[in-house]
């Protein structure tokens, strides 16, 4: 079950990223922290914000953006410049990719057994997000 943040968690995430996140993404955070989004024929669990406010918030969100981008980053063909905001359970990752210190709207598919980046829309905010 998906629960709300705070803002104060979401810049610390920016924070730790180097980077801020779109505006929609964040306000559909901080309104329901995690949950899944239908995207390219998938269904993608949403990593949600780390929230260290109580040891239940800290505990649902573990697996939160931050620590998944770092695991991500130790595979082969990881690009340095994205973020993970998803993954489908069988390796692949729904992320965002940076631009300077902002993170792009749009959201790409990052293929673990190629390394292939796919596009899936132009904003991450169009796709059918489920709490």
């Amino acid at each position: 079950m998906a629960f709300d943040v705070s803002e104060q968690f979401v810049r610390a995430t920016e924070l730790a990223l180097g980077a801020t996140l779109p505006a929609a993404y964040r306000n559909a955070m901080m309104a329901s922290n995690g949950g899944t989004v239908d995207a390219a024929g998938d269904d993608w669990a949403l990593c949600p914000i780390r929230d260290t406010s109580d040891r239940k918030r800290l505990a649902r969100s573990a697996n939160d953006i931050v620590t998944e981008t770092a695991r991500c980053r130790e595979w082969r063909g990881f690009p340095l410049d994205a973020a993970v905001i998803a993954q489908n359970g069988a390796g692949d990752c729904l992320v965002l990719r940076r631009a300077g210190n902002v993170f792009l709207p749009a959201a790409w598919i990052w293929r673990h057994e190629d390394a292939a980046l796919a596009p899936v829309g132009a904003d991450v905010s169009a796709l059918d997000r489920h709490a």
